[in-house]
């Protein structure tokens, strides 16, 4: 097989994947037609945005509300026109993991079947098609982390511009979420790690050059991402409140909030214990609900994936198996540490994320193409059978969604 054709597979897989991904979020996203959970925050904050009217849900960065407002610009002010950049925000993260999974292993069939995964995982599946801020936060970090990856064996030339291009997509991610800000972190640490072990890798980058582009283009980009604010009719930003507006909004983060019903310790994340009904109710003539609910097979499959994977690494030193837990270990610390008084299940969307990569590594690793195939054959039916509770379809009377609960704490 020649360079031309070997270059041609991961772009054609790529294409079909991305298409893929697309109709599948795309199919329905209109429905229910009303604003379904935290959208009730984050539509009409992006409408005040749109406008520059004045700060609102001033508790989180801007990027994510600016990116619905853009899709309601597109698209108008209707469910396409909230939904629509989710949407191309979750086809992004199939395709971002597709792309770790490439970088890692060169090879199409183990990223395409983590590209799956994610897929058919379905916290990925119900965030691509509401507008909350969930789907750009993974976006841009599995993208963040990919351009990281495409750097290390780049030709020296190519090394600075790509690690730039990571370093500006963590900082976009923080602007969506400050959660994202741990893995500027996690991906210096990395950077010095691998550089340790491995002094061929990123060619012609230093540390001190490394470690000071991936931090000042990271808090340049983030800043940056306060621009639409400097344009409010009312109360507009200004670069002598620029800083303390963030301890402003540091102070709303980590206020204590009443009790909710959903709330739910980080150590039960892992296991699908509490998932959340984002919607169950009469809507657009029918009960219809939207149950923010883990694959069953991706979500404990992958536990036992990061396992193998950690063993895997004591047991062999690979510094692949040990990064990608290591990965999902610290996205889930993350939240052992940040001072916040509740916790939601769809918290852990990015280490959802990271479990499909996870799965795919380890089957890889362990040489299992026939396990893999019938994994994805569990997780895809999953996926079908749980598919009426997470798409808001029809469902025949307000009783039906007995027919899924597997345990009580999924009621």
């Amino acid at each position: 097989m020649d360079t031309t054709t070997r270059a041609q597979r991961p772009m054609m897989a790529v294409l079909l994947i991305g298409i893929a991904a697309q109709l599948l979020f795309s199919i329905g996203v209109t429905r229910p037609s009303k604003l379904v959970f935290d959208e009730v925050h984050y539509v009409p904050a992006a409408r005040v945005l749109s406008a520059r009217e004045r700060p609102t849900n001033t508790e989180h960065p801007l990027l994510g509300k600016t990116i619905i407002a853009t899709g309601i610009e597109l698209f108008g002010d209707r469910p396409l026109g909230w939904r629509t950049m989710s949407t191309l925000a979750g086809t992004a993260t199939v395709l971002g993991v597709f792309a770790i999974l490439f970088l890692l292993f060169g090879s199409v069939a183990t990223a395409s079947y983590g590209a799956l995964f994610a897929a058919v995982n379905m916290t990925l599946y119900v965030h691509a098609r509401i507008a909350m801020l969930e789907p750009f936060l993974g976006a841009f970090v599995t993208l963040g982390i990919a351009a990281l990856l495409w750097a290390i064996k780049a030709p020296k030339d190519k090394v600075t511009p790509r690690w730039l291009l990571g370093a500006v997509l963590l900082g976009l991610a923080t602007g969506v979420k400050w959660t994202a800000a741990p893995y500027v972190a996690f991906a210096g640490l990395a950077f010095l790690a691998i550089r340790d072990k491995m002094p061929q890798a990123w060619p012609g980058l230093g540390r001190g050059k490394a470690l000071a582009l991936l931090g000042g283009a990271s808090v340049a980009t983030y800043l940056a991402t306060f621009w639409p604010a400097f344009q409010y009719r009312e109360g507009a930003l200004t670069l002598s409140r620029l800083i303390p507006f963030q301890r402003e909004m540091y102070a709303q983060q980590t206020q204590v909030l009443s009790p909710h019903p959903y709330q739910s310790n980080w150590i039960s994340w892992p296991f699908d214990a509490r998932p959340i009904w984002y919607l169950y109710e009469p809507v657009d003539g029918a009960v219809r609900g939207i149950l923010y609910l883990g694959n069953p097979a991706v979500m404990w499959g992958g536990l036992v994936a990061v396992a193998w994977l950690a063993w895997h690494w004591f047991q062999t030193g690979s510094r692949v198996a040990g990064g990608v837990a290591l990965l999902w270990t610290g996205s889930l610390a993350i939240w052992a540490i940040i001072p916040k008084s509740l916790g939601f299940y769809y918290y852990y969307h990015l280490s959802g994320v990271f479990v499909c990569i996870a799965i795919a590594a380890a089957f890889h690793m362990a040489g299992q193409p026939r396990a893999r195939w019938w994994f994805a054959v569990i997780a895809v039916a999953l996926f079908l059978y749980f598919y009426p509770i997470v798409s808001a379809m029809a469902l025949p009377n307000d009783q039906a969604f007995n027919r899924w609960m597997w345990f009580d704490s999924w009621r």
